[in-house]
């Protein structure tokens, strides 16, 4: 028998919306309520993990970043040589026909996933490919669980690295996260919400489903972005670094520096920004404190204002 994975919080917990039994879900344009929304066992995407996704936030009517969410998702596409069919206007089109169909405005969390499509045979090669690409659209009534501020995550450096680009581009937003579902699961075993991956070089590259950042004398780091996707928030809040007048350098450093480092969180279209705790059972604070974790630091606190201010002004309704 399988060992069960530890019970562990994780970052896009969120609390029960009984509005979410009654959401339409978009199949290929074609809406469905939620019990009735399939996909072939014969697609690309069940088969294989063979397609692309994005996750998007819906604040205020729009989506925040819009732009910059659906050219990754066409750039991923075409890395892998597949025709989602539809123009990007397109797109986002059916994609807020489905939040006007579900008549939702805010506090809502959509994923959107496209396939290579249903096969002829389950076979890895493209070519017995039939039909057009499978396009799925998820709107879920979803917020971060109130108190993240305060409570914090937990990390657990994981032995599963972020991979060379020669094996699998880690910039690539693929339905193909085994590596990173098996360093999540390596994780919460260890009683940690949230895994630190390192690259092939032992540098810190990212987590599992968010991106890593610390704060050291004043100074923002964050990983090269070499080996982990390409994040839409973690570039806005670069961008909120620099006009809030604070360093930030894209770097190679390693869990010495982690463990020396004044604040840390993670950053995610779901949550926004959110402060962690304590890094391999180090609390997170400079190294000649004695007191305890006592919530985001200053420095993170200015940026996830920073963040949620400027997602608010980019929420787009159209490309």
């Amino acid at each position: 028998m399988n060992a069960p994975i530890a019970p562990a919080s994780n970052l896009h917990d969120a609390a029960i919306d009984p509005r979410n039994l009654n959401i339409l879900i978009s199949v290929n344009g074609e809406l469905f309520p939620r019990e009735k929304a399939m996909v072939s066992v014969f697609d690309s995407g069940f088969i294989l993990g063979d397609g692309v996704w994005e996750g998007l936030r819906l604040v205020g009517g729009g989506v925040p970043f819009l732009r910059e969410h659906i050219e990754r998702l066409y750039e991923g596409a075409k890395a892998i040589f597949m025709d989602i069919g539809l123009s990007p206007d397109e797109l986002v089109a059916r994609l807020f026909a489905c939040i006007a169909a579900n008549k939702m405005s805010d506090g809502v969390h959509i994923r959107l996933m496209v396939t290579r499509g249903v096969k002829a045979t389950p076979y890895q090669d493209p070519r017995v490919t039939i039909g057009s690409a499978t396009i799925v659209i998820i709107p879920e009534y979803k917020e971060p669980r109130p108190g993240a501020m305060e409570h914090g995550l937990s990390l657990h450096t994981v032995n599963i690295r972020r991979g060379a680009p020669d094996v699998q581009d880690q910039k690539l937003n693929s339905h193909s996260k085994l590596n990173c579902i098996l360093a999540c699961v390596q994780a919460a075993n260890a009683g940690a919400d949230e895994a630190l991956m390192l690259d092939p070089l032992g540098f810190v590259a990212t987590c599992n489903s968010t991106h890593f950042f610390i704060v050291r004398r004043g100074e923002l780091w964050t990983s090269t972005g070499q080996y982990c996707i390409p994040g839409i928030t973690r570039r806005a809040l670069l961008r909120v670094a620099h006009d809030l007048g604070i360093p930030a350098f894209e770097k190679q450093f390693s869990l010495y520096d982690v463990y020396g480092a004044d604040e840390a969180f993670v950053t995610g279209t779901f949550a926004g920004v959110t402060p962690v705790r304590v890094i391999d059972g180090r609390p997170v604070r400079h190294p000649l404190s004695t007191e305890e974790w006592s919530g985001a630091g200053p420095i993170s606190r200015k940026l996830s204002e920073g963040y949620k201010a400027l997602a608010k002004k980019e929420a787009l309704r159209a490309l």
